[in-house]
């Protein structure tokens, strides 16, 4: 018979330790919990230590190394991405499997894509609006949203869904691809584009860990969308970098790249009151100025 340690109901599992992971997990440790991590590596396992998470050895391609996984958990957090190609995430299924279902995590938050909601030309959305992606990326996150869905109202837990736009915060800025010049669409051709500080993202995960309603979607954005060509431009000016060339949505469609040009082809406006409201998340940084000038506060330190 297996013995619960005292507290172990309070471990945050993280699936997906980049960048986000590490920022939910201070925040967990912050509230006084324990927080453990998939490690497909001994390098990363080795940092995760140093960072006081408990590596959990195990590869998500490779579902026979998923047999240790952590049981009880309070909060999994499932943030590793779909592979690139395939309109499923097998990743996911893999991890969903080798959870036992005698001991479910009592929570369980995942980071989608605000592209679930294709190209609403300009629209503002909110997470009533019916899903209609039109790229695979987005469609892989969709179909990992309906298994995870699925698979929690089977069990019992509780399963929240973000639905993240483009992230930015330090280490987080297009700065390379302005010093290279890579062109962007002239603004009045330019779509709507929807930001979210990393840190305020980090802050919405434990947030929506809290969260008690069962299979609710919620708009993670600051609510202050502006155009793409707006977004690069600030970063420019705020960097003391040229300004991007700027060219027509026709010349862009003959010379960018189509993981690009994706990004260029839908335009929409999120609506981010319900989590404003039902998860109470207060934004540090509401809009970009204040999150861009934060980001250049951090770089001009490490300078």
């Amino acid at each position: 018979m297996r013995i619960e340690a005292p507290h172990e109901r309070e471990l945050a599992f993280i699936v997906g330790c980049g960048d986000i992971g590490r920022r939910v997990a201070r925040l967990e440790m912050t509230a006084g919990r324990s927080v453990a991590a998939l490690a497909r590596s001994e390098t990363t396992a080795a940092r995760f230590e140093r960072e006081n998470i408990r590596p959990v050895t195990g590869d998500l391609d490779v579902p026979a190394s998923l047999e240790n996984l952590p049981s009880p958990v309070r909060t999994l957090y499932y943030f590793a991405p779909p592979p690139a190609t395939g309109t499923d995430d097998p990743r996911l299924r893999a991890l969903l499997e080798a959870l036992d279902p005698a001991v479910p995590p009592s929570r369980l938050v995942y980071i989608s894509t605000s592209g679930v909601y294709g190209d609403c030309r300009g629209d503002w959305v909110n997470e009533d609006r019916s899903p209609a992606p039109r790229t695979d990326r987005a469609r892989r996150r969709l179909a990992a949203e309906r298994r995870l869905r699925a698979w929690s109202e089977r069990h019992g837990t509780t399963c929240v869904v973000l639905r993240v736009p483009g992230i930015y915060g330090p280490g987080r800025l297009p700065l390379e691809r302005i010093r290279q010049g890579v062109p962007v669409v002239y603004e009045r051709e330019s779509p709507y584009s929807n930001r979210i500080h990393a840190d305020d993202l980090a802050t919405a995960c434990l947030a929506a860990a809290g969260q008690d309603r069962p299979g609710w979607i919620y708009n993670v954005s600051d609510g202050h969308p502006t155009t793409l060509t707006d977004y690069f431009y600030r970063v420019a000016d705020l960097f003391d970098l040229p300004r991007p060339p700027a060219i027509s949505l026709t010349e862009a469609r003959r010379a960018l790249g189509p993981n690009l040009l994706s990004f260029l082809e839908e335009s929409r406006r999120l609506d981010n009151r319900r989590m404003i409201n039902e998860l109470e998340v207060s934004l540090r940084y509401p809009d970009l100025a204040s999150g861009l000038m934060a980001c250049r506060a951090v770089a001009s330190k490490s300078k």
